[in-house]
């Protein structure tokens, strides 16, 4: 059986396919995988998984003015033809979509063959390249129930988003792992792989109040890594207090699991994966999502992950380091609610979503290699 993966861009789109592979081959270890795309975006993972990386290019479709929307628009026209020629030669039994600007060849290519395609949608409010294919996607999956309204009922199904397994793992003794002592409340701070220049500089000015009673992990993204430490050892003068802060640019995804399992509250960007991850842990969060004029759909995955009761959203662009500390303290300082926020994230949280896409995969891939 051969299985192709599209989607990409970012991590979000990435890493959820590679959850599915490590599923997939749990189930068929004889599977061939590939992996369709403009680049190889994590080409560790893929080797690491036995994939192959098929080029195959894509232009990105921004959703404000540029003059490289006309220039991206040849290179999906020239990714359709290059989709045509992969798709002939590879001929996949089934091809496995998250979505994004990379899988629109793909996706166009598949219909042309008839080559049975299953999506993935992460977000609260669906993708361009989701809608493009769920009237011939044979199986839609989708994270949050809001987005069902988009999609046909007879073949979409509620089932999370598929994490990878060195995430998912559990630490039986997180804080040996990350060097830190387990004598307060850590806070995990993440903005992502690339960082979070507005939460960054929150964080900050909100030092000398919170490392009193807490120790903070802070991912800051590698470009701002030094910028962080400078401007925290300038702002925190006694060195007990600055020895309770941990600033790295990026971290690996074992330091990350090991994070979440550490942490007693963890403050993010709204990400869908990155919301799934918490859930599965189990964490209280503080969400708080890109402006609605960059990101179409972290808002919106802020509020839905919200209405469960597992974390609490503060908007950008009203933050303020009071409101951050008080609502930090807020949590931290009622047992009652914080166990709830927890219960509510491991209610959300849906830890078979590979193992169901995978079912669907080589169910389907059975069906149309037979």
């Amino acid at each position: 059986m051969r299985i192709a993966f599209v989607g990409g861009g970012t991590g979000g789109h990435f890493y959820p396919l590679i959850a599915t592979a490590e599923a997939i081959v749990a189930r068929n270890a004889t599977a061939e995988l590939i992996y369709i795309g403009p680049t190889s975006f994590n080409d560790t993972e893929l080797k690491a998984n036995n994939i192959r990386h098929i080029y195959c290019p894509a232009g990105k479709v921004r959703r404000y003015f540029s003059i490289q929307n006309f220039f991206d628009s040849f290179k999906t026209i020239a990714g359709l033809f290059v989709a045509l020629y992969q798709l002939f030669i590879w001929y996949p039994d089934v091809i496995f979509s998250k979505g994004g600007y990379t899988s629109v060849p793909v996706l166009l290519a598949a219909r042309f063959y008839r080559i049975p395609v299953i999506i993935h949608e992460s977000d609260s409010k669906p993708g361009r390249a989701s809608l493009l294919a769920k009237n011939f996607a044979r199986y839609i999956g989708i994270a949050f129930a809001e987005v069902a309204q988009y999609f046909p009922a007879d073949k979409t199904a509620l089932v999370g988003i598929p994490i990878r397994k060195v995430i998912t793992n559990i630490d039986n003794d997180p804080f040996t792992k990350l060097g830190i002592p387990n004598d307060a409340p850590l806070i995990f701070v993440t903005g992502g792989s690339l960082g979070a220049d507005r939460i960054n500089a929150l964080i900050l000015k909100s030092l000398t109040r919170l490392l009193p009673h807490y120790r903070i992990f802070h991912q800051t993204g590698s470009a701002l890594e030094q910028t962080v430490v400078q401007t925290a050892q300038a702002l925190v003068t006694d060195p007990t207090l600055l020895s309770r802060y941990y600033v790295k640019g990026t971290i690996t995804a074992s330091t990350i699991a090991a994070l979440y399992d550490a942490a007693t509250i963890v403050i993010s960007r709204a990400g869908s994966t990155t919301l799934f991850e918490i859930a599965q842990h189990g964490k209280p969060a503080i969400v708080i999502p890109i402006p609605e004029e960059i990101s179409h759909d972290q808002r919106t995955n802020a509020y839905a992950y919200a209405r469960s009761g597992a974390a609490s959203v503060l908007e950008e662009g009203n933050l303020t380091e009071n409101l951050l500390t008080t609502e930090i303290q807020s949590i931290m300082g009622d047992t009652a609610k914080y166990q709830n926020m927890s219960a509510a994230a491991r209610a959300f949280s849906k830890p078979d979503a590979a193992n169901q896409i995978a079912s669907a995969l080589i169910s389907i891939g059975v069906e149309h290699g037979s």
